[in-house]
């Protein structure tokens, strides 16, 4: 992932707090435990403490927060003539997604669906949309009919349910998290004003540079995913922000959209996971893994379940290709399977994935 950053002065890479980013990572390591091995008890917990109806509302809508973290949540960063920074408290964040214009957010709402074409900014096609809601399951497929019929009903719906998420548990949530996060974002934030770009991203993480070719300057991220943006957009104000979580560990997201302010969050903080496995099944799994097209499609696998064809036309390769891939991660016992109508749908085992190591694991999923 790169962000150019030519010509762009060093006061127009912040550093700052999102609520509403921190509710979408909570919501993620609610819905995906697996992903979050230290996060463990405190999912458990929170998920015991929703009421019915609110756990209802929140299985209908996961798919902004499971496969793919939409950028519903990272609203700022798509509002045109806005200052390209996040609000102070959740109450100012949802004010901002109210203010998204219809086209944007019903695009970074069909995430879900429409990754594919995530960086072409293509229009919404509404047939297509709705080809591959229906292939992610009749939830999701509902819930795209009513995005695309009634896209005000829908974001007054969304906004219901943060609020409603912010009484049950993220309120308590946030003003644990809140001040060790803009703790660090100062930290961060003094890092490059005295000692320069390029220390204050490596703090952030190793994963995470500076490269300069010529008069050209970039922010690299190192993940499996690919994508490139611009930070001198004069749609939404030139800019990069920065986004501490203390629950994105091993995620590290790149907001890339073109027309939206690039937005990187990464986590503070990053546990341990544990797990040797038997020097038979490890020989298995690493063979299986020697393949960096396979290491692609862990890397899809690990944000939810998906078709043969659906992972064919991600990586353009041919469904025959998929299957031949696939089978041998699930002699690997890396993949499992399950059936979904029609639908044959794969997905990685993360806990098996966790027995590899942690570098393995924080790789597919950063």
């Amino acid at each position: 992932m790169t962000i150019d950053i030519t010509g762009l002065p060093p006061e127009r890479i912040d550093f700052a707090i999102s609520p509403l980013a921190e509710l979408g990572v909570a919501l993620h390591a609610l819905a995906e435990p697996g992903h979050h091995p230290g996060l463990h008890g405190w999912a458990t917990a929170t998920a015991a403490g929703l009421k019915p109806d609110l756990a209802d509302r929140l299985h209908e809508a996961n798919f902004l927060w499971t496969a793919t973290l939409s950028d519903v949540f990272q609203a700022y960063a798509g509002l045109r003539g806005g200052d390209g920074r996040p609000g102070a408290t959740l109450a100012d964040e949802l004010d901002i997604l109210d203010r998204l214009d219809e086209e944007r957010f019903v695009t970074a709402a069909l995430e879900f669906s429409c990754s594919v074409s995530y960086t072409a900014g293509a229009p919404v096609q509404p047939a297509r949309v709705l080809e591959l809601a229906a292939n992610r399951g009749p939830r999701q497929l509902d819930f795209t009919r009513r995005l695309l019929d009634d896209p005000s009903g829908v974001r007054a719906w969304l906004r219901r349910l943060f609020e409603d998420c912010d009484e049950a548990f993220f309120a308590d949530t946030w003003r644990r998290a809140g001040p060790g996060l803009a703790a660090d974002a100062r930290e961060k934030a003094e890092l490059l004003r005295h000692r320069g770009l390029a220390e204050a991203l490596r703090a952030v993480s190793p994963a995470v540079t500076v490269q300069e070719e010529g008069a050209r300057r970039r922010i690299h991220v190192d993940k499996m995913a690919h994508g490139r943006t611009t930070a001198v957009d004069p749609e939404v104000g030139a800019g990069v922000t920065l986004v501490p979580t203390s629950f994105g560990w091993p995620h590290l997201l790149v907001l890339h959209a073109p027309g939206w302010r690039p937005v990187v969050q990464y986590p503070v903080g990053a546990p341990s996971v544990a797990g040797p496995a038997s020097v038979e099944l490890l020989q298995r799994r690493m063979d299986a893994l020697a393949h960096p097209m396979r290491m692609r499609l862990c890397r899809q696998l690990a944000r939810g379940s998906y078709t043969t064809s659906e992972l064919a036309d991600t990586y353009g390769i041919t469904p025959p290709e998929v299957s031949r891939h696939l089978s041998v991660l699930k002699k690997a016992e890396l993949v499992t399977v399950r059936r979904r109508g029609r639908y044959v749908l794969h997905q990685l085992d993360v806990a098996a994935v966790a027995r590899i190591g942690s570098d393995f694991l924080e790789t597919v999923l950063r």
